[in-house]
């Protein structure tokens, strides 16, 4: 196998690159990191000193791909598939690009800071972070709203790059923050998004591991019994 994905199921950046693999087929072997195991930390480390995980191997090309869009990217230059994720068209890719960004920066980074506060150990926790990250949730969500008006797609009629980045963010902070009431589009593309056969996949994978998540007891019922 030339192509190695390291990751962790649980985690919400490695579920947007395997959403992206699973909707081309692309081949590949996944290794898990356990962080807690000093090998196996270390064997991400020595491909990538910045320690996150998702990262990419491709052995053929003798090339080590960090950074999820990058990873996006890579894969459809190297290995493409029938889903053009990144579209061709400039414009139609500037925005793919723009909301990949928000749903990553927007969306997936406050939900984080909202769980990895919850098991900080007692003293360092960050309450006006916390407050701070629900509030950039909320901004974001009526961003989305505006957005999703009239789309099936976070650009348009094709499932892109930018929809890969929004299921892992949208799912974990429905959990964490649930949306204000009066968000029908949204609610409405999350939906969509967890009807797609790439997002059944990934979420399955998950499932054993979601006794992990920090947040579980709000997790809704149909979160751990429909994938």
């Amino acid at each position: 196998m030339t192509l190695t994905l390291y990751l962790h199921p649980l985690a919400s950046f490695c579920h947007k690159v395997l959403i992206a693999l699973y909707e081309n087929g692309t081949d590949f072997d996944s290794r898990i990191v356990d962080f807690a195991d000093a090998g196996s930390a270390a064997a991400l480390f020595d491909k990538w000193p910045v320690g996150k995980i998702p990262i990419l191997q491709d052995e053929a090309n003798g090339r080590t791909i960090p950074e999820t869009s990058i990873i996006i990217e890579y894969l459809q230059a190297r290995y493409p598939g029938p889903v053009r994720l990144l579209p061709e068209d400039p414009e139609a890719l500037l925005q793919v690009r723009l909301w990949d960004r928000f749903y990553d920066l927007h969306v997936s980074a406050p939900m984080q800071k909202i769980v990895t506060d919850r098991i900080r150990p007692a003293g360092a926790h960050d309450p006006h972070g916390v407050g701070e990250a629900h509030a950039m949730l909320d901004q974001a969500s009526g961003m989305i709203e505006a957005q999703m008006k009239g789309r099936p797609w976070a650009t348009g009629d094709t499932f892109t790059m930018a929809d890969c980045a929004a299921l892992p963010g949208l799912f974990f902070a429905s959990i964490v923050h649930p949306f204000e009431a009066g968000r029908p589009a949204l609610s409405a593309y999350l939906e969509r998004l967890l009807q797609r056969a790439s997002v059944k996949r990934v979420l399955a994978e998950a499932r054993p591991y979601f006794s992990m998540f920090p947040y579980r007891e709000a997790m809704p019922a149909r979160y751990l019994e429909a994938f």
